[in-house]
């Protein structure tokens, strides 16, 4: 069996070649149609930019489908053989030699070259655009290639849901996980949480000192429970805080002292205003 890395460089000839005899044909066609030469070349060249481009991507999915194919052998039982492929790949030079056949005996070197360049094109258009598609639609109508993809797409969606179950399942043992520290995190640092909304009372005399104690609180919180245990005994102190002093507006200055502690970043100065 031929390897399919093999068909590579033979498939970038093929298309080289079949691109080489598409661009004569619009040259000459257009040199026959009256147009000047330098406005040919001029067309041509952004033609052969947009014809490499369109290839470009063409061969990207080749390679790809010759690499890593998504086609089962069971249910394309003729395109997935090593003969089939080759003939496949080699579709524009058998339309070359084709053409170099049936023009044997032409003396003119321009009609020789136009026979060669439309049995290419004829031939690749042929194999390319009708006869493979075709080809692999018949195929899939096969009772076996039928009942095969049911098989494998039912499959696939037996392991998407179970991909999706396990998902679900992750995220619920999460959340309860998370939930759990809270409860636990609560017990633990309601002492705390009053003393942080204490500390967010201090007046100017002592705010150095209440930025000294807020920070030893919070690397405790985050040797504790890290970012999450930081943030649940803020949210613990700032209602402690609220509910002390009737709601009035303070400035929660707790993302500035803990700035730097662990994964804690402070906030815009917004988000500081409660």
């Amino acid at each position: 069996m031929i390897q399919r890395k093999a068909l590579k460089p033979v498939h970038l000839v093929s298309t080289a070649w079949f691109i080489v005899c598409v661009g004569y044909i619009l040259i000459l066609a257009l040199h026959q149609a009256g147009v000047n030469w330098w406005v040919v070349f001029s067309l041509s060249g952004h033609g052969a930019l947009i014809v490499f481009l369109l290839v470009s991507l063409y061969l990207f999915a080749f390679f790809r489908g010759i690499s890593r194919s998504q086609k089962e052998q069971v249910e394309h039982p003729l395109t997935t053989t090593s003969y089939y492929m080759v003939f496949y790949v080699v579709a524009p030079l058998l339309g070359g030699l084709a053409g170099c056949l049936g023009m044997i005996g032409v003396s003119s070197i321009s009609r020789f070259l136009l026979g060669v360049s439309l049995g290419t094109f004829g031939t690749t258009f042929l194999v390319w655009v009708i006869v493979d598609p075709v080809t692999g639609l018949l195929e899939m109508l096969l009772p076996e290639s039928r009942r095969h993809r049911c098989c494998r797409l039912a499959q696939a969606k037996i392991r998407r849901e179970q991909v999706q179950k396990a998902r679900e399942r992750l995220l619920e043992e999460v959340l309860a996980k998370e939930e759990l520290d809270r409860h636990c995190w609560r017990e633990i640092l309601n002492p705390r949480a009053e003393k942080l909304a204490m500390l967010l009372a201090t007046d100017k005399i002592g705010f150095k000192q209440a930025g000294r104690e807020a920070v030893d609180i919070g690397v405790n919180a985050w040797r504790m429970g890290g970012l999450s245990c930081m943030q649940e005994l803020r949210n613990m102190a700032v209602a402690l805080c609220k509910q002390n002093h009737h709601n009035d507006t303070i400035v929660d200055y707790i993302p500035v002292w803990w700035d730097g502690i662990g994964n804690w970043r402070n906030p815009s100065i917004k988000e500081m205003n409660f």
